[in-house]
Formats: structure tokens, sequence, C-alpha cells
């Protein structure tokens, strides 16, 4: 009977593992690109070590169209990232690799689209951003450098 469960549920983690080849997957680019998308895998690599965040801020401006989450760090460039955008879950999901948090809080305020975020501490080197939403969002993400930031278009 344990057999037949421990079949069973290695059977089954296919049905929860992200399928990477029905994803969109692309490179964060170092500009502005102006292409929301609301699903897809995006990534980053670097070399950096040890990044810290030192804050996360927000803005919109009237007529923009959009909100802009900000993710600044105490480098001249940002860490190695991984992430993932869920449509269905309304979702954006980070991984900063060779990082640690700074400061405790972010500092988003009166978010148009941002229902809440939230760090985890994956293992001491890395960490976890879970920023989810309001409603059906798509994004921009790009980076710029001296200093590092992070920067998450929403509309």
């Amino acid at each position: 009977m344990m057999k037949l469960l421990l079949i069973t549920f290695c059977l089954s983690l296919p049905v929860f593992a992200q399928n990477l080849l029905e994803e969109r997957i692309w490179k964060v680019s170092p500009r502005k690109k102006s292409i929301f998308l609301d699903s897809g895998v995006f990534h980053h690599n670097s070399d950096l070590k040890n990044a810290g965040i030192v804050g996360v801020r927000n803005s919109s401006a009237a007529g923009q169209g959009y909100e802009r989450v900000v993710i600044d760090f105490n480098t001249p460039s940002i860490p190695k990232i991984y992430g993932h955008i869920s449509a269905n879950d309304q979702f954006i999901s980070i991984d900063f690799f060779d990082a640690m948090m700074s400061t405790n809080q972010a500092n988003l305020k009166n978010s148009k689209n941002v229902k809440s975020i939230d760090f985890i501490n994956v293992d001491g080197k890395s960490l976890t951003m879970n920023l989810s939403m309001k409603g059906k969002s798509s994004f921009d993400v790009f980076y710029l450098e001296n200093p590092g930031r992070l920067v998450i278009d929403i509309r």
C-alpha cells in the first residue's frame, strides 16, 4: 500500500511543475522596452555576490498608464534573478540569488495594482519576492545600473 502511495505521489508531481516549454522566456534588459507581458519567465545572469535590497518603492504619474515598482540595491548592478509571471494566479514571483534584505519593509504607497508584497528568505543567501496583484495585470521588467535597480512597470 505504501509503495502504491509513493508511486502515485511521484507520478503526480509533474502536474504541479512549471512547464517551461509552454512559457515565454526572456532575458531582462537594461532598458525599458514597453512590451507588457501577462505571463512567462524572465531571468538575468550576474556574478554579483552579496547584493542587498535597500528599498522597494512605487510611483505612478497621470498619463503614463502604468504603475512603477522599483527594487533598490546597494550595489552598482542587480544580482542574478529568475522570475515568473502567473496570469491565472495574478502574481509575479522573483528569486534574487546571493542577495539579502537590508530593510524590513517595502515602502509602497497607494498602490493601484499591488495587493501585497512578501519577501521569503530561502536559504540565507537567496530571497524570493512575491507581488500579489489586485487584478489581472501585465508587466514590463528591466533594470538600471549605478546604483542597481530592478524596475517593474505594471498595467
